[in-house]
């Protein structure tokens, strides 16, 4: 077995600021407050990885630029001891995000900057090398190279993923979410080459073509344990895992469908919910490398995640994972 985690993807600067309301289009709102963070799968998913288990060895793969926001990245990063970042290159401009917020919701809508993360490729992965249980990659759909064609896969994700596997490396992927045609042109081509899949609601509908929210945006729930089973048709090898603000749910191939509510919290618990899915997605990655079974995991995931809502940024109120765990559980009796 390989040791600890390794995260690739997307590496940005989060620019998180605050608005009452989202305002129509050509209208005006204020911005009442910014604060700027890590962003990304790979930044948000490391740190979180990072804070819960400061002894669990974890390798950072990705690009940022030659500039300050570059090295602002690589200085969050780095700090951690277990943290490897020598599988981080430079060159272009580091990738960036505006993430608008309302203050009362804690809903966001992002503008992205792609910037360096169009530049990741197969060659930037070193499996000779890599000494990791599982590989998450992602976002399937904001990394052009990989999300490419390739001379024998469907897609340059597709190589690098089967590239692990073949390395004895389990594969993780997320996706972002998107509308339009590209969801069930580069999604499901990537299922046979992941071990698991953890995505939301709006990427499960979009990749499986089923239903999940009602016209009054309320979960359906009756479709969920089948979009699960469809995600393991489709070619998901391990566990398909669907969360969304409400409940987590998931399917083991060969195994029994997993559902479980969403933590309660006070009123004014939420500072921020972004980075809440990368926060959910490691979760679940640290309850696969310790051998949990999928119902534990979802569990630590759950409260992983929402414990990361009383943060800024995705990582930001992220601590050790057994006091996390302790706070969650006196948080939940609370209310």
């Amino acid at each position: 077995m390989g040791n600890g985690i390794a995260i690739a993807g997307t590496l940005a600067v989060d620019y998180i600021k605050y608005i009452d309301s989202y305002p129509a289009e050509q209208q005006l709102t204020t911005i009442t407050g910014i604060d700027r963070s890590s962003g990304g799968l790979c930044c948000n998913c490391a740190l979180t990885l990072a804070k819960l288990d400061p002894h669990l060895p974890i390798q950072a793969i990705g690009i940022v630029g030659k500039d300050e926001a570059g090295d602002y990245l690589l200085g969050l990063l780095a700090a951690h001891r277990s943290m490897d970042t020598t599988g981080i290159r430079r060159e272009g401009t580091t990738s960036y995000t505006d993430v608008m917020t309302e203050r009362s919701t804690g809903k966001r809508t992002f503008f992205h900057c792609r910037g360096a993360n169009a530049l990741l490729a197969p060659g930037h992965f070193d499996f000779t090398t890599m000494d990791a249980t599982i590989l998450h990659i992602g976002y399937v759909l904001l990394l052009d190279i990989l999300d490419g064609p390739d001379d024998d896969y469907p897609t340059a994700m597709c190589r690098v993923l089967d590239s692990a596997r073949k390395a004895g490396i389990q594969t993780s992927i997320d996706v972002v979410s998107e509308s339009g045609e590209r969801f069930t042109r580069l999604v499901p081509p990537v299922l046979p080459y992941a071990d698991y899949c953890v995505i939301n609601e709006i990427e499960a509908a979009h990749t499986t073509g089923l239903t999940l929210r009602s016209k009054n945006n309320e979960p359906v729930i009756g479709n969920l344990q089948a979009a699960c089973q469809k995600l393991i048709d489709m070619g998901v090898g391990k566990w398909a895992v669907i969360h969304m603000p409400e409940l987590s749910c998931g399917l083991e191939r060969g195994g029994a469908y997993v559902q479980q509510e969403s933590w309660p919290i006070p009123a004014g618990f939420i500072k921020s919910s972004v980075g809440a899915g990368d926060a959910f997605a490691a979760g679940l990655l640290y309850g696969a490398y310790h051998g949990c079974c999928l119902r534990e995991s979802i569990h630590a995931a759950g409260a992983i995640a929402t414990y990361s809502l009383s943060g800024a940024g995705a990582s930001d109120a992220i601590i050790p994972f057994p006091e996390l765990m302790q706070k969650m559980a006196e948080i939940s009796k609370s209310c």
